[in-house]
């Protein structure tokens, strides 16, 4: 092989390894009530019954059958499947088969739901006493915003919006998202933390 030949060669070697960053699957850190709010998200409580590997050549979902326990938001329907992208490189989720979790899917217009790494999915017995209560309080703060600070200056640019740190001496962003919600009184938002409660079923 000649010298231009594999330079060549390496250049497209390269902008295929690009391509293929380009392509991965990213994600900004949101805060749970931000995916609660959204419009088209259904949340549930469902156990994991079964699974049928989707393929990444087809480009066909990978189907997970569940048994749904509870409904937390959306329609009244109960969902005996979700659906995800066939790898994590296409923001497919993994779940297993045996596992409760509280799924936060998306409802596709032929009514079935879908979920990503970009939504938000715990098994159940994960989420502490304090998460399960703001379950019922992240709708009383739909209207608020949810701020993402990363850097300084940071602050509220209006009274509906709630600062989610990202800072060094900071309250952690994992404090915030587990044990917080926000939510508007007097037409003001504030971050609200909920009692701790007895598990709920």
């Amino acid at each position: 092989m000649s010298w231009q030949n594999f330079v060549l060669a390496l250049v497209l070697l390269c902008l295929w390894g690009f391509q293929e960053v380009a392509q991965a699957c990213t994600c900004l850190p949101v805060h749970p009530q931000q995916v609660f709010c959204k419009a088209d998200v259904v949340v549930i409580k469902a156990k994991v019954v079964g699974v049928t590997p989707g393929m990444h050549v087809e480009g066909t979902l990978t189907k997970y059958d569940i048994k749904q326990r509870k409904n937390f938001k959306g329609t009244e329907k109960l969902f005996d499947a979700i659906y995800t992208a066939p790898g994590s490189a296409a923001c497919g989720v993994t779940l297993t088969k045996g596992t409760e979790y509280l799924l936060m899917g998306r409802l596709q217009s032929d009514g079935s739901l879908r979920i990503s790494v970009c939504d938000f999915y715990q098994p159940w017995k994960a989420l502490s006493a304090v998460q399960k209560s703001l379950l019922y309080r992240y709708e009383k703060g739909c209207d608020c915003m949810i701020k993402s600070c990363f850097s300084f200056p940071c602050c509220k640019t209006t009274p509906t919006e709630c600062l989610w740190t990202f800072l060094p001496g900071k309250m952690g962003y994992d404090e915030q998202a587990q044990n917080f919600a926000c939510i508007k009184k007097n037409d003001v938002c504030f971050w609200y933390r909920a009692a701790f409660i007895p598990r709920r079923g």
